[in-house]
């Protein structure tokens, strides 16, 4: 059997599982923006409750939190129907996104038909990982904590149907109910979730409330209002405050640098717009990549450790990395020590070789991640050429050639990607070393979504009171 015998059987089964599966359909009738903000409440309304109840058959906490590391990058919610968050959605995009840009999936993306198996494929792949990720996440971690052996399966029931909920509520959101994507609305929501916590909780910690307001105010109060500049481990300080304001704002201002190209249309006669190229070409995916490949890295140290050098005292594994018994949650000693962030300004005064060391280790492999997702991601300067003479449009001055494009295109984009990886490399390590509101990579995230959807509500308020031109900026 030949390469297109076999894709055309390929096809074949993605049409006939995906009949098979619950979908959400499109509106059938224009959805006005404030019926779009209201479905998008009604999602994320839906998410944050599933964040609050808590696994069924479960009788006490797992030890340590082994998804610690991705909490964030997944909106997930330990011990709750929350616990696998996103994750499995955006373990099977990349995966998808990685076939598509690596060309293993021949699909023309300008034909409604391939556009349509892609979705399908994707939402396929997306159940096959949930169903992978809770049977493995239920069975290995929670096993052990329930009540009788046979709430595993009540317990695998919960994670793989709450995770299909997600998927559904993200796909309401995208299918044009609301707005942007509902990944981007959980992931927003759960970091200012996580800032917000940190700024008005007002439950006890050991040396007043932790949010950092109701401490000014406790510790005006008393007399101590100089305590609150800073506090020991890695609670809210106004230090910490600072400096989240600071890193919001550099984000936002480097947001905004681009390389405009400019293009005209070959369609529509007099028609011109520029090319942005951004600063930050590759966007966050290098650093939720290199946090991943950080926290597998940790996962690993974690389980060689308790298997073989539980107490330390094996001088070959303690160059690699070593545990306190009493607390194995983050290394405290060996390589691992050293490629990890220090989590507090306290920590990493204490050792700021460590500090240093994980600073220039994170923003050496963001910077490789993101090479490597230019070329995987399809963003490379052969893709984006390819994109724009799809598009009807050519730069003027350059022959309508993908070759002739291609060369303009390597003067930024190779440029731009380094120097983008560097800096988001060097913001998201140093917010992580000085403990920042929401951690530095959710500081990232959160900034990237809120310039999206600020793009997006200005593409429907021109496509509410513009239709015309919205029309003519759709079709190009």
């Amino acid at each position: 059997m030949n390469t297109t015998d076999n894709e055309s059987v390929l096809r074949r089964v993605i049409k006939k599982v995906s009949a098979y599966i619950p979908q959400v359909e499109k509106p059938k009738k224009k959805i006005t923006l404030t019926e779009k903000f209201v479905w998008s409440g009604i999602a994320l309304f839906a998410y944050l409750i599933m964040g609050q109840i808590p696994l069924y058959g479960v009788t006490s906490d797992p030890k340590f939190d082994f998804l610690a590391f991705a909490r964030v990058i997944f909106a997930a919610q330990q011990g709750t129907l929350l616990e696998l968050g996103i994750g499995p959605i955006v373990t099977a995009g990349l995966l998808m996104q990685l076939l598509k840009g690596s060309d293993l999936l021949k699909l023309n993306f300008k034909n409604p038909d391939d556009r349509s198996l892609f979705t399908s494929a994707t939402k396929i792949v997306t159940i096959i990982v949930i169903i992978a990720e809770g049977s493995l996440y239920g069975t290995s971690v929670y096993g052990h904590l329930v009540a009788r052996p046979e709430f595993i399966v009540i317990l695998v029931s919960q994670l793989v149907g709450s995770s299909i909920i997600v998927m559904l509520l993200d796909e309401l959101v995208q299918k044009g109910w609301g707005l942007g994507s509902g990944i981007s609305l959980f992931i927003m929501a759960g970091v200012a979730q996580g800032i917000l916590w940190s700024i008005f909780s007002p439950l006890p910690a050991q040396d007043g409330p932790v949010g950092i307001l109701p401490f000014i105010i406790n510790s005006a109060t008393n007399g101590h209002i100089g305590d609150t500049l800073f506090r020991s481990g890695q609670l809210p300080s106004i230090f910490g405050l600072i400096i989240t304001s600071l890193v919001l704002l550099v984000l936002v201002y480097v947001q905004g640098i681009h390389i405009d190209i400019p293009i005209v249309s070959t369609k529509y006669r007099g028609f011109t717009a520029v090319y942005p190229i951004k600063l930050l070409y590759t966007s966050n995916i290098p650093v939720i990549l290199s946090s991943a490949l950080l926290a597998n890295a940790v996962f690993m140290g974690q389980m060689l450790w308790a298997n073989y050098n539980p107490q330390n005292d094996n001088p070959v594994f303690n160059w690699i990395a070593q545990f306190d018994p009493g607390r194995p949650q983050t290394p405290t000693g060996g390589l691992l020590y050293y490629i990890t962030s220090p989590q507090s300004l306290d920590a990493a005064t204490q050792d700021p070789v460590r500090a240093v060391a994980y600073v220039v280790f994170l923003t050496a492999i963001v910077t490789v991640f993101g090479r490597l997702w230019v070329e995987l991601g399809g963003l490379s300067a052969k893709s984006a050429a390819k994109n724009l003479l799809d598009a009807e449009v050519q730069v003027p001055g350059f022959r309508r050639s993908e070759g002739s494009v291609q060369v303009l295109l390597n003067k930024y984009i190779p440029s731009v990607t380094i120097l983008g990886s560097i800096i988001i490399g060097l913001l998201a390590s140093a917010s992580n070393v000085l403990n920042v509101f929401g951690s530095g990579i959710g500081i990232l995230l959160m900034v990237d979504i809120l310039v999206n959807y600020y793009n997006l509500l200005i593409k429907e308020q021109v496509d509410t009171h513009m239709p015309k031109l919205a029309a003519i900026l759709g079709r190009k």
